[in-house]
């Protein structure tokens, strides 16, 4: 649950770095970072909270170089503090090298309990710092050698842009679990986590980086390699449902026409006998258009959203998720006073938020309100880098749909089945990980 952005050969790397993270804010709203390079000295700026905040100009300005990296972190490993944000900075054998992560790696403790037995000191609690300290480590004398073998050791998700005084580099997991993406900007080259970041700074998508795949850009151009295969892909399907900006095109689809075949595909297996389909802002939006248009019922928005107020879902802590709840949406009494309303979420994760909001809806008139959500329901926590927490607080896990229509207080709850959201996300059977719906982890 991170963004991460790089670019190579720009004459204002750190200020197009900048505007790729304030395209990915809602990636992670915890920390943001920037490091460049002027191709031999690395500068770096990291500061807690969001990157309008943390990045002013006159700090941008002294980000001299050609080559930079950024991310914005919401922690789903190691706590919230400025010395687990990221991209971190070190200098070791191999030379100086700036690494950005999004994912977790399921061995993590493993390695770290490891590496520390043989006196390594770890600076941070974040997983991605493991893989610094096997590149270390490494007896091959070559850069690219050993960060591929201290790869080898690891397991999980990651998506990775790392970056040397001369090179960036941009590495996906052999899963794909995550997005990262390749575009070029005149001369410069990007990756980025999603197509969104590339849009902002005018760059030209080019194509996904691989799973399994090492893309390598210097002065020489772009090299890429497969250094990793799996047996399958594990695209997250999560990304789909609710994570990635639905005007970015991740594994091939664009967000916002796969969550509108979701909404489409919720109204068949789903219908409802209603006045109106009205989204909770702004996950449910893409899915409520397609709602409408399959069910021929009239589409409107019931709720409006504070643009000021982040996304609670990845708001660290219970309690601002709570306060989040109630300055958010406001509820428009005009449309939804006795009316029949079919009210569309992307999901269901712990249920605080969506009964709040269904208050709000009831309390504004609604006659009836019919639940519906575009994704089959949670019931296993995730280990891939996806803020979904334990079973005990996951509420699909521990009740039946009957007992989570009463806590709603709806009238009735449909949701998306699982093969009808793969057939949403994708015709030609890409491979998702769908742990999160049925327990089949793909990585022990």
């Amino acid at each position: 649950m991170c963004g991460i952005f790089g670019i190579y050969g720009a004459e204002n790397a750190a200020k197009l770095t900048y505007l790729g993270l304030f395209a990915l804010q809602h990636r992670g709203q915890e920390s943001a970072g920037i490091v460049t390079s002027d191709g031999e000295n690395m500068e770096v700026y990291k500061q807690m909270g969001l990157v309008q905040d943390v990045f002013s100009d006159e700090v941008l300005e002294r980000l001299k170089g050609e080559i930079s990296i950024g991310h914005v972190r919401y922690s789903t490993f190691g706590e919230s503090s400025i010395v687990n944000a990221q991209p971190l900075v070190v200098g070791c054998s191999k030379g100086k090298i700036a690494i950005a992560h999004n994912g977790n790696l399921v061995n993590g403790n493993f390695l770290r309990k490891e590496l520390e037995a043989e006196g390594a000191i770890f600076q941070t609690t974040v997983d991605s710092e493991v893989i610094v300290h096997l590149l270390a480590r490494s007896r091959k004398r070559e850069f690219l050698p050993a960060l591929t073998e201290a790869l080898s050791f690891i397991k999980g998700s990651y998506s990775l842009i790392i970056m040397t005084p001369k090179e960036l580099i941009g590495i996906r997991d052999p899963f794909g679990f995550h997005p990262l993406c390749l575009g070029r900007l005149i001369h410069s080259y990007i990756l980025a986590s999603e197509s969104c970041a590339l849009d902002l700074v005018n760059a030209k998508f080019l194509r996904e980086v691989m799973p399994g795949e090492m893309v390598v850009i210097n002065e020489s151009g772009i090299t890429s390699k497969k250094i990793h295969q799996s047996e399958r892909n594990a695209l997250c399907i999560f990304e789909a449902v609710y994570f990635a900006r639905p005007d970015s095109d991740i594994f091939g689809e664009n967000m916002h026409k796969v969550r509108m075949e979701m909404g489409r595909q919720l109204a068949r297996e789903k219908p409802a006998s209603a006045d109106l389909v009205v989204p909770i802002p702004d996950s449910g939006v893409s899915a409520a258009i397609g709602y409408a248009e399959e069910s021929g019922i009239h589409y409107n928005l019931g709720l409006v959203r504070n643009r000021y107020v982040g996304r609670t879902f990845i708001s660290p802590t219970q309690t601002i998720r709570n306060m989040g709840v109630q300055i958010k949406l406001n509820p428009i009494d005009d449309v939804l006073s006795e009316k029949r309303v079919v009210v569309i979420d992307d999901s269901i994760v712990r249920g605080t938020t969506s009964r709040k909001i269904l208050r709000l809806i009831r309390e504004a008139g609604a006659k009836e309100i019919h639940l519906r959500i575009s994704s089959p329901p949670i019931k296993h926590p995730c280990f891939y880098g996806i803020d979904t927490p334990t079973r005990e607080e996951l509420l699909a896990s521990n009740h039946t749909i009957e007992e989570i229509r009463e806590y709603m207080g709806v009238d009735s709850l449909g949701y998306l089945s699982i093969s009808g959201l793969l057939n949403s996300v994708s015709k030609d059977n890409k491979g998702f990980c769908t742990a999160c719906f049925d327990g089949n982890y793909p990585i022990r």
